[in-house]
């Protein structure tokens, strides 16, 4: 029997980051895993962020985790999407090279102090008085803790569908993890299915190059951790290329094969990645879908066809990709396959995601109904972070909705569950401009820094960068600048329109068409200032008027959730609150809006709702 504080069942994305945290928080911290090879293994894409799941990314990496510099270390191709739009919805990409990837995690976990890692597989959850007490693993060891953190991945009762085909596994050629599901189920938890998929991996000798269009990295790449110095990457292209009717045809006419449709795959499987089986079901009319070509490793010898998900028989994968443009010749080096998994309802869960029946037991990542590496690993660091403060008997770490993605991210889950593999998007959350991808290290960085997670030197730069933000919006918002002919000859030769009232330099710089090289024209006293933090100055003074909107909106919410319900409130009979909610807030009679709107399923609109008879009592007495 050897005693831990804080176990972690897993070595995936959310797993990594859990453990990482606990054991830097100095908590002694036992990372349980099935293959110590496997730790960080990119089981699908070989690609890090995206829209959104880019904003996840960098606030992991302000808090201290580890997938922003894995990234950095093995990234193919840098790209920010959307980056003519504006910054709120922007996202940054990379390939990453899946082998290097994996080797970086898992020698950053080995040479992690207070961390220890052990290939077994969990068999038993155990418990006492309804709390965590330890695990049993498949070795008959007995592991004790005082915090426990699943992060199961695919893995519990995992099961792979080639077509007809069916193979028990959490990844291919991979054990499942059964016995934990059944232990889960003898404390009390309701189990359900998810479905998810992968694509075909090509050989790349076996690709015509010359029939796709190519897809260069950008120019100029930016790494995706604040900490990564001399970014210089290397790049690599990807390529597209489309299916077309003939691909459509293969598959329709083998729809009656496909275990999505048959009745073999009971998982409800993700509505934003669908099989390309799925596209063609939902959307009959389209002529054709993108297809990604993008490479695996630096050595650039397998191909993931990033778009093809499939759980078709291997015979039809073969016919349809033949169908593709450049893929003619193709040589399948690994068949796509859909596989489902057991997730739990993340409604159980606290806002810590600790559970609420069984104190000590936290779940992160894919067994909470989400779908991605972004969004396991930021409910992995959060898991570790709340393990470590629990132990210490410290409040958890709880982002609102208005200071990170991952609060939103949490939130959205805890309060309204799940019943289709969870995705992160900028639509989801209400503060978008202030929750950029840019300025996710002013916003976490001091709690990376407090919770011991970020270095001296790192929160200095952070500090720095602040300082000189400041700066120089201070000098914009104090400098008036009025019309003359000096100005206006400039503001002309920098191709921008005249002046005809004296303004705010702030209102000036805030045109869409001003830049950082017209910011220093203009303002050369900024000259001083880092390229990022005039980058950050731009980006206020042009969405000044919009972000002082959402803050007041913040306020005017925190002042709303501070207020309290009066003991005697009977929300039967008002209109908009529905029967379940009415049945929630009877029960638990919470005694602020806050209390409330921490309550599983109660809505914000409920909450606005409450608030407003709330002050219509009040009006009447």
């Amino acid at each position: 029997m050897k005693e831990f504080d804080v176990i972690v069942v897993g070595g995936g994305h959310a797993g990594i980051e859990a453990a990482n945290a606990a054991a830097k928080m100095g908590k002694k911290t036992l990372l349980l895993t099935m293959l110590v090879e496997q730790i960080g293994a990119a089981s699908c894409n070989p690609a890090i962020g995206g829209l959104a799941k880019g904003h996840l990314v960098k606030e992991i990496d302000a808090l201290g985790g580890l997938m922003a510099l894995a990234t950095d270390n093995s990234g193919l191709q840098f790209r920010v999407l959307n980056e003519n739009r504006g910054p709120a919805v922007r996202g940054s990409r990379a390939q990453i090279d899946m082998d290097r990837y994996r080797i970086f995690m898992r020698d950053k976990i080995l040479n992690t102090p207070n961390l220890t890692v052990a290939q077994e597989i969990v068999d038993e959850i155990l418990t006492k008085n309804g709390k965590i007490t330890g695990v049993k693993t498949n070795l008959l060891n007995i592991y004790e803790c005082k915090a426990l953190i699943l992060t199961t991945g695919t893995f519990m009762r995992g099961l792979m569908h080639f077509g007809p085909v069916k193979l028990e596994g959490g990844r291919f050629h991979e054990l499942p993890a059964k016995k934990i599901s059944a232990s889960l189920e003898e404390l009390g938890f309701e189990l359900e299915r998810l479905k998810t998929g992968t694509t075909a991996r090509i050989d790349a000798r076996s690709i015509d190059f010359s029939k796709m269009d190519i897809q260069p990295g950008d120019k100029n790449p930016k790494p995706f951790s604040f900490r990564t110095k001399n970014f210089n990457p290397t790049q690599l292209p990807c390529y597209i290329t489309y299916t077309n009717e003939k691909t459509h045809d293969i598959i329709k006419s083998n729809f009656h094969r496909a275990p999505l449709f048959t009745g073999q795959i009971e998982g409800i499987g993700p509505r934003y990645c669908p099989s390309i089986e799925d596209k063609l079901n939902k959307f009959p009319d389209k002529d054709r879908h993108h297809v990604f070509i993008e490479p695996q490793t630096k050595e650039a010898t397998e191909y993931y066809l990033n778009g093809l998900s499939t759980s078709l028989p291997m015979d039809v994968q073969e016919d349809f990709i033949h169908s593709i443009p450049g893929l003619e010749n193709a040589k399948i080096v690994r068949f796509g396959y859909a596989i489902e998994y057991d997730f739990i309802q993340p409604t159980i869960l606290k806002h810590s995601l600790e559970t609420k029946t069984i104190e000590g037991l936290f779940f992160a990542g894919q067994i909470n109904g989400t779908t991605g590496y972004e969004e396991a690993a930021a409910q992995g660091i959060m898991a570790g972070i709340n393990a470590a403060l629990k132990i210490d008997e410290k409040e958890p770490i709880i982002f609102r909705r208005d200071e990170a993605y991952i609060g939103v991210l949490i939130d959205d889950l805890v309060t309204k569950g799940t019943n289709e593999p969870y995705r992160m998007f900028t639509s989801r959350s209400e503060y978008r401009l202030l929750l950029r991808e840019d300025n996710a290290i002013l916003r976490l960085g001091d709690y990376g820094y407090k919770l011991g997670l970020l270095d001296e030197e790192t929160y200095k730069d952070i500090q720095k960068l602040k300082e000189e933000i400041n700066k120089g919006m201070e000098i914009l918002n104090k400098t008036f600048i009025t019309p003359n002919k000096e100005l206006n000859v400039k503001l002309e030769t920098l191709g921008e329109e005249k002046i005809q009232n004296k303004m705010e330099l702030r209102k000036l710089v805030a045109r869409h068409t001003f830049d950082k090289e017209k910011l220093l024209e203009i303002a050369p006293e900024l000259k001083i200032l880092s390229q990022e933090a005039l980058e950050q100055i731009l980006i206020e003074a042009r969405y000044h008027h919009y972000i002082e909107r959402q803050k007041a909106q913040i306020d005017k919410m925190k002042e709303m959730l501070s207020v309290k319900i009066p003991e005697d409130f009977e929300y039967k009979g008002i209109p908009g609150l529905s029967r379940e909610i009415v049945e929630k807030l009877e029960k638990f009679r919470p005694v602020t809006l806050f209390a409330a709107s921490e309550i599983s399923g109660v809505t914000p609109a409920a909450i606005d709702i409450i608030h407003m008879y709330i002050n219509m009592r009040k009006n009447k007495r």
